[in-house]
Protein backbone atom coordinates (compact mmCIF):
# COMPACT_ATOMS: atom_id res chain seq x y z
CA UNK A 1 0.00 0.00 0.00
CA UNK A 2 2.88 2.36 0.75
CA UNK A 3 4.27 1.85 -2.74
CA UNK A 4 0.90 2.56 -4.37
CA UNK A 5 0.48 5.70 -2.28
CA UNK A 6 4.02 6.80 -3.18
CA UNK A 7 3.41 6.21 -6.90
CA UNK A 8 0.22 8.27 -6.80
CA UNK A 9 1.61 11.20 -4.83
CA UNK A 10 4.92 11.32 -6.73
CA UNK A 11 3.12 11.34 -10.09
CA UNK A 12 0.78 14.09 -8.96
CA UNK A 13 3.69 16.08 -7.49
CA UNK A 14 5.30 16.27 -10.93
CA UNK A 15 1.97 17.18 -12.53
CA UNK A 16 1.30 19.88 -9.94
CA UNK A 17 4.72 21.50 -10.41
CA UNK A 18 4.17 21.55 -14.19
CA UNK A 19 0.66 22.94 -13.68
CA UNK A 20 1.97 25.63 -11.33
CA UNK A 21 4.26 27.02 -14.03
CA UNK A 22 1.84 26.50 -16.92
CA UNK A 23 -1.06 28.23 -15.13
CA UNK A 24 1.21 30.73 -13.33
CA UNK A 25 -0.07 29.78 -9.86
CA UNK A 26 2.09 30.21 -6.77
CA UNK A 27 -0.62 28.53 -4.69
CA UNK A 28 -0.19 25.34 -6.74
CA UNK A 29 3.59 25.56 -6.39
CA UNK A 30 3.25 26.06 -2.64
CA UNK A 31 0.91 23.09 -2.39
CA UNK A 32 3.41 21.08 -4.43
CA UNK A 33 6.06 21.92 -1.84
CA UNK A 34 3.80 20.51 0.82
CA UNK A 35 3.08 17.50 -1.39
CA UNK A 36 6.84 16.99 -1.44
CA UNK A 37 6.65 16.31 2.31
CA UNK A 38 4.15 13.54 1.58
CA UNK A 39 6.44 11.97 -1.00
CA UNK A 40 9.47 12.31 1.28
CA UNK A 41 7.51 10.87 4.21
CA UNK A 42 6.47 7.85 2.16
CA UNK A 43 10.03 7.34 0.87
CA UNK A 44 11.41 7.54 4.41
CA UNK A 45 8.74 5.12 5.66
CA UNK A 46 9.63 2.60 2.95
CA UNK A 47 13.32 3.14 3.62
CA UNK A 48 12.86 2.54 7.34
CA UNK A 49 10.94 -0.68 6.70
CA UNK A 50 13.56 -1.92 4.21
CA UNK A 51 16.61 -0.94 6.26
CA UNK A 52 15.03 -2.36 9.40
CA UNK A 53 15.36 -5.79 7.80
CA UNK A 54 19.00 -5.27 6.82
CA UNK A 55 21.38 -6.63 9.43
CA UNK A 56 24.49 -4.86 10.67
CA UNK A 57 27.81 -6.04 9.26
CA UNK A 58 31.51 -5.86 10.09
CA UNK A 59 31.82 -2.47 8.40
CA UNK A 60 28.64 -0.82 9.71
CA UNK A 61 28.16 -2.28 13.16
CA UNK A 62 25.07 -0.17 13.85
CA UNK A 63 23.44 -1.14 10.58
CA UNK A 64 21.92 1.24 8.05
CA UNK A 65 19.08 2.84 9.99
CA UNK A 66 20.84 6.21 10.17
CA UNK A 67 20.21 6.60 6.42
CA UNK A 68 16.58 7.28 7.34
CA UNK A 69 17.71 10.29 9.37
CA UNK A 70 20.05 11.54 6.63
CA UNK A 71 17.20 11.36 4.11
CA UNK A 72 14.87 13.24 6.46
CA UNK A 73 17.53 15.93 7.03
CA UNK A 74 18.02 16.45 3.30
CA UNK A 75 14.25 16.61 2.86
CA UNK A 76 13.87 19.23 5.60
CA UNK A 77 16.63 21.44 4.16
CA UNK A 78 15.18 21.21 0.65
CA UNK A 79 11.68 22.03 1.89
CA UNK A 80 12.97 25.01 3.86
CA UNK A 81 14.67 26.43 0.76
CA UNK A 82 11.58 25.85 -1.42
CA UNK A 83 9.26 27.43 1.18
CA UNK A 84 11.48 30.51 1.45
CA UNK A 85 11.55 30.83 -2.34
CA UNK A 86 7.74 30.65 -2.50
CA UNK A 87 7.37 33.32 0.19
CA UNK A 88 9.78 35.57 -1.72
CA UNK A 89 7.90 35.06 -4.99
CA UNK A 90 4.56 35.70 -3.25
CA UNK A 91 5.79 39.07 -2.01
CA UNK A 92 6.94 39.90 -5.54
CA UNK A 93 3.46 39.01 -6.85
CA UNK A 94 1.93 41.59 -4.52
CA UNK A 95 4.25 44.21 -6.00
CA UNK A 96 3.71 43.09 -9.58
CA UNK A 97 0.37 41.24 -9.97
CA UNK A 98 0.22 38.65 -12.74
CA UNK A 99 -2.64 36.97 -14.58
CA UNK A 100 -3.57 33.46 -13.46
CA UNK A 101 -5.41 30.74 -15.38
CA UNK A 102 -7.91 29.88 -12.66
CA UNK A 103 -9.62 27.08 -14.62
CA UNK A 104 -6.42 25.07 -15.02
CA UNK A 105 -5.49 25.85 -11.43
CA UNK A 106 -8.88 24.53 -10.27
CA UNK A 107 -8.61 21.31 -12.31
CA UNK A 108 -5.13 20.51 -10.96
CA UNK A 109 -6.24 21.22 -7.37
CA UNK A 110 -9.32 18.98 -7.67
CA UNK A 111 -7.18 16.15 -9.04
CA UNK A 112 -4.84 16.68 -6.09
CA UNK A 113 -7.71 16.39 -3.64
CA UNK A 114 -8.75 13.08 -5.22
CA UNK A 115 -5.16 11.76 -5.18
CA UNK A 116 -4.75 12.69 -1.52
CA UNK A 117 -8.04 11.05 -0.62
CA UNK A 118 -7.10 7.80 -2.40
CA UNK A 119 -3.63 7.82 -0.80
CA UNK A 120 -5.15 8.38 2.61
CA UNK A 121 -7.49 5.40 2.12
CA UNK A 122 -4.54 3.24 1.04
CA UNK A 123 -2.61 4.15 4.20
CA UNK A 124 -5.54 3.78 6.60
CA UNK A 125 -5.06 0.03 7.11
CA UNK A 126 -1.44 0.29 8.26
CA UNK A 127 -1.47 3.57 10.18
CA UNK A 128 -1.95 1.83 13.54
CA UNK A 129 0.77 -0.76 12.91
CA UNK A 130 3.74 1.48 12.13
CA UNK A 131 4.83 4.93 13.32
CA UNK A 132 6.31 5.60 9.89
CA UNK A 133 3.07 4.72 8.09
CA UNK A 134 1.09 6.79 10.59
CA UNK A 135 3.36 9.76 9.93
CA UNK A 136 2.85 9.40 6.19
CA UNK A 137 -0.91 9.09 6.72
CA UNK A 138 -1.02 12.33 8.72
CA UNK A 139 1.06 14.12 6.06
CA UNK A 140 -1.38 13.10 3.32
CA UNK A 141 -4.35 14.11 5.48
CA UNK A 142 -2.80 17.52 6.09
CA UNK A 143 -2.12 17.97 2.37
CA UNK A 144 -5.83 17.48 1.67
CA UNK A 145 -6.39 20.71 3.57
CA UNK A 146 -3.89 22.44 1.29
CA UNK A 147 -5.73 21.14 -1.78
CA UNK A 148 -9.02 22.47 -0.43
CA UNK A 149 -7.38 25.87 0.10
CA UNK A 150 -6.12 25.97 -3.48
CA UNK A 151 -9.57 24.97 -4.79
CA UNK A 152 -11.22 27.78 -2.84
CA UNK A 153 -8.59 30.20 -4.11
CA UNK A 154 -9.11 29.12 -7.73
CA UNK A 155 -12.87 29.59 -7.37
CA UNK A 156 -12.37 33.03 -5.83
CA UNK A 157 -10.08 34.11 -8.69
CA UNK A 158 -12.44 32.70 -11.32
CA UNK A 159 -15.57 34.47 -10.05
CA UNK A 160 -14.09 37.68 -8.62
CA UNK A 161 -10.86 38.23 -10.54
CA UNK A 162 -8.95 38.72 -7.28
CA UNK A 163 -5.53 37.49 -8.39
CA UNK A 164 -4.03 38.52 -5.05
CA UNK A 165 -5.76 35.46 -3.55
CA UNK A 166 -3.13 33.23 -5.20
CA UNK A 167 -0.08 34.68 -3.37
CA UNK A 168 -2.10 34.88 -0.14
CA UNK A 169 -2.79 31.13 -0.29
CA UNK A 170 0.85 30.50 -1.23
CA UNK A 171 2.02 32.47 1.81
CA UNK A 172 -0.46 30.62 4.03
CA UNK A 173 0.76 27.21 2.92
CA UNK A 174 4.38 28.35 3.07
CA UNK A 175 4.00 29.61 6.64
CA UNK A 176 2.31 26.32 7.50
CA UNK A 177 5.15 24.26 6.02
CA UNK A 178 8.04 26.24 7.53
CA UNK A 179 7.41 25.48 11.25
CA UNK A 180 6.85 21.80 10.54
CA UNK A 181 10.03 21.75 8.46
CA UNK A 182 11.96 23.37 11.31
CA UNK A 183 10.64 20.79 13.79
CA UNK A 184 11.71 17.97 11.45
CA UNK A 185 15.15 19.50 10.87
CA UNK A 186 15.72 20.13 14.57
CA UNK A 187 14.78 16.54 15.37
CA UNK A 188 17.04 15.00 12.73
CA UNK A 189 20.00 17.20 13.71
CA UNK A 190 19.51 16.13 17.32
CA UNK A 191 19.73 12.49 16.21
CA UNK A 192 22.84 13.13 14.09
CA UNK A 193 24.47 14.89 17.06
CA UNK A 194 23.46 11.89 19.19
CA UNK A 195 21.49 14.10 21.55
CA UNK A 196 19.02 12.81 24.11
CA UNK A 197 15.80 11.86 22.27
CA UNK A 198 12.81 14.15 22.69
CA UNK A 199 10.59 13.24 25.62
CA UNK A 200 13.46 11.83 27.68
CA UNK A 201 15.36 13.67 30.42
CA UNK A 202 18.84 12.52 31.40
CA UNK A 203 18.54 13.57 35.09
CA UNK A 204 15.34 11.51 35.41
CA UNK A 205 17.00 8.46 33.85
CA UNK A 206 20.03 8.87 36.12
CA UNK A 207 17.93 9.17 39.28
CA UNK A 208 15.80 6.18 38.26
CA UNK A 209 18.88 3.98 37.83
CA UNK A 210 20.35 5.27 41.09
CA UNK A 211 17.15 4.27 42.92
CA UNK A 212 17.47 0.60 41.91
CA UNK A 213 18.46 -1.58 44.91
CA UNK A 214 22.17 -2.39 44.88
CA UNK A 215 23.16 0.70 42.87
CA UNK A 216 25.52 3.06 44.69
CA UNK A 217 26.09 5.51 41.85
CA UNK A 218 25.70 6.23 38.14
CA UNK A 219 28.13 8.01 35.83
CA UNK A 220 29.20 8.19 32.18
CA UNK A 221 25.53 7.99 31.21
CA UNK A 222 24.72 8.43 27.52
CA UNK A 223 21.34 8.20 25.82
CA UNK A 224 20.88 8.65 22.07
CA UNK A 225 18.91 7.30 19.15
CA UNK A 226 20.14 5.59 16.00
CA UNK A 227 16.87 6.19 14.16
CA UNK A 228 13.33 7.29 14.91
CA UNK A 229 12.45 3.93 16.48
CA UNK A 230 15.67 2.87 18.24
CA UNK A 231 16.96 4.37 21.49
CA UNK A 232 20.31 3.35 22.97
CA UNK A 233 21.86 3.81 26.39
CA UNK A 234 25.26 3.17 27.94
CA UNK A 235 26.16 3.73 31.59
CA UNK A 236 28.66 2.90 34.29
CA UNK A 237 26.93 1.72 37.45
CA UNK A 238 28.77 1.58 40.77
CA UNK A 239 27.62 -1.30 42.97
CA UNK A 240 27.09 -1.43 46.70
CA UNK A 241 29.11 -3.83 48.87
CA UNK A 242 28.30 -7.50 48.31
CA UNK A 243 25.88 -6.86 45.43
CA UNK A 244 25.57 -9.36 42.57
CA UNK A 245 26.57 -7.54 39.32
CA UNK A 246 24.41 -9.70 37.06
CA UNK A 247 21.22 -9.07 39.01
CA UNK A 248 21.84 -5.30 38.93
CA UNK A 249 22.48 -5.33 35.18
CA UNK A 250 19.24 -7.22 34.60
CA UNK A 251 17.33 -4.81 36.86
CA UNK A 252 18.77 -1.73 35.15
CA UNK A 253 18.14 -2.94 31.59
CA UNK A 254 14.59 -4.02 32.48
CA UNK A 255 13.87 -0.66 34.14
CA UNK A 256 15.22 1.30 31.17
CA UNK A 257 13.03 -0.72 28.81
CA UNK A 258 9.82 -0.61 30.85
CA UNK A 259 10.11 2.97 32.14
CA UNK A 260 11.70 4.80 29.20
CA UNK A 261 11.29 2.50 26.19
CA UNK A 262 15.08 2.03 25.88
CA UNK A 263 15.48 -1.45 24.44
CA UNK A 264 19.21 -1.30 23.66
CA UNK A 265 21.35 -0.69 26.74
CA UNK A 266 24.93 -1.54 27.70
CA UNK A 267 25.63 -1.38 31.41
CA UNK A 268 29.12 -1.62 32.91
CA UNK A 269 29.11 -2.47 36.60
CA UNK A 270 31.95 -1.41 38.89
CA UNK A 271 32.87 -2.30 42.44
CA UNK A 272 33.10 0.70 44.83
CA UNK A 273 36.90 0.47 44.88
CA UNK A 274 37.08 0.43 41.08
CA UNK A 275 34.60 3.22 40.36
CA UNK A 276 35.89 5.70 37.81
CA UNK A 277 35.12 9.37 37.72
CA UNK A 278 33.09 11.21 35.08
CA UNK A 279 36.06 13.34 34.08
CA UNK A 280 37.85 10.19 32.92
CA UNK A 281 35.23 9.85 30.18
CA UNK A 282 34.97 13.40 28.92
CA UNK A 283 34.78 13.56 25.12
CA UNK A 284 37.19 16.17 23.90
Amino acid sequence: MLRWALALTATYLVAEVVGAFVFNSLALLSDAAHMMTDVAGLVIALMAIHLGKKAADDKRTFGYKRLEILAATFNAILLFVVAMYILYEAIQRFREPQSIQSTGMLIVAVIGLVVNFVSMRLLTAGKDESFNVKGAYLEVWADMIGSVGVILGALAIRFTGWTWVDPVIAIGIGLWVLPRTWVLLKGTINVLLEGVPGGLKLPEIRSTIAAIPGVAGVHDLHVWSMASDEINCTAHVTLGEGVDPDSVRVAVTRTLDERFGIEHSTIQTEAPSQACEDDQHLHR
